[in-house]
């Protein structure tokens, strides 16, 4: 009987040693009136809600904009709100309430929930730039490629990849085990903090977490950017400098979208890679980069999209 008992007790601890009842999330440290940055998220919560739902809700309710193009806006805008909601709530809730301790599954779904929304809106950036691409590049075929009905398939692709990719992630999570610290320095779950924080070897973490980033920011910045060269060779082979003009307006917007999205967040993952940088800067940065975008991408289409003003002004009316 004693002998059954003890090997329960160890059975319990053994599980607690590999799979830790909670994680301490550390977020900014040792740093004054830090509440009023947690009270400016807020703020860009509350106004990337709003941005975005009016955004789906033009592109819903006028027909005009019921095009290709528009469904991948629409799944931007999409992505933008889901991905601030899996973020900004919990994010206030720990840090302006002081509840920094997160369960274990709790964790492993916070980082799954953040790391697919944020994929989400880099690959819509992603399949915004083919549209550009084509209506640029081969514009008698336009309609003929670039269908609500391909779009369609692109997009659902893209949510299966992404889902795939982070659950084998968050999953790698699980066959570690966490001895030493339970302390993760970041604002969220966020994967890197936790499993540096292991005790046995991470080595295969370590490598999905680099196909990660390589998958979120580099490939798409990567095929984007050569898309735009593309763009920028159709531009110079056009006579007409109306023609010409024209066809860059219809790039601006998402050109914009890229520069915020992509230039902040690949800086500070390269910055990370090349040299230790202050956790408190690491930290503001990358949330800065995750929070900011969802709130200026509608902002940015709403006032520079001819078609989406129209809309407005449509619906306005009606």
């Amino acid at each position: 009987m004693d002998e059954r008992t003890s090997v329960q007790s160890f059975s319990t601890i053994n599980e607690t040693f590999i799979r830790p009842s909670t994680f301490y999330i550390s977020g900014i440290s040792n740093i004054p009136h830090a509440k009023y940055y947690y009270v400016f998220l807020c703020f860009v919560y509350v106004m990337t809600i709003l941005g975005n739902s009016f955004i789906m809700g033009t592109i819903y309710l006028a027909r005009s904009l019921h095009t290709a193009k528009y469904i991948a806006i629409f799944n931007l805008a999409l992505s933008d709100l889901c991905a601030s909601t899996a973020l900004i709530p919990k994010l206030l809730d720990m840090f302006l309430f002081e509840r920094q301790y997160i369960s274990y599954g709790e964790c492993l779904a916070n980082m799954f929930f953040v790391f697919v929304f944020m994929a989400q809106e880099s690959l819509s950036l992603l399949a915004l730039s083919y549209d550009r691409l084509i209506a640029i590049c081969f514009p008698l075929r336009y309609h003929e490629i670039v269908t609500k009905e391909a779009m369609t398939m692109i997009i659902g692709v893209m949510w299966l990849f992404t889902v795939s990719v982070f659950a084998l992630l968050v999953s790698l999570i699980t066959r570690l085990s966490f001895c030493r610290s339970t302390t993760v320095e970041s604002h969220f779950c966020d994967h890197g903090p936790v499993y540096k924080l292991a005790c046995n070897d991470y080595s295969v973490n370590n490598i999905m977490a680099m196909v990660c980033v390589a998958i979120l920011i580099f490939i798409p910045l990567t095929f984007i950017t050569l898309s735009y060269l593309g763009i920028g060779l159709a531009l110079l082979r056009m006579s007409h400098e109306t023609e010409r003009t024209k066809a860059m307006k219809t790039c601006t917007a998402h050109l914009m979208l890229v520069a915020i999205g992509y230039l902040p967040i690949s800086g500070v993952y390269i910055a990370t890679y090349i040299a230790p940088i202050d956790a408190n800067l690491r930290i503001f940065n990358t949330a800065m980069t995750q929070t900011i975008p969802p709130m200026l991408n509608p902002i940015i289409y709403t006032l520079k999209t001819e078609e989406v003003m129209q809309s407005i002004k449509v619906l306005y009316k009606r």
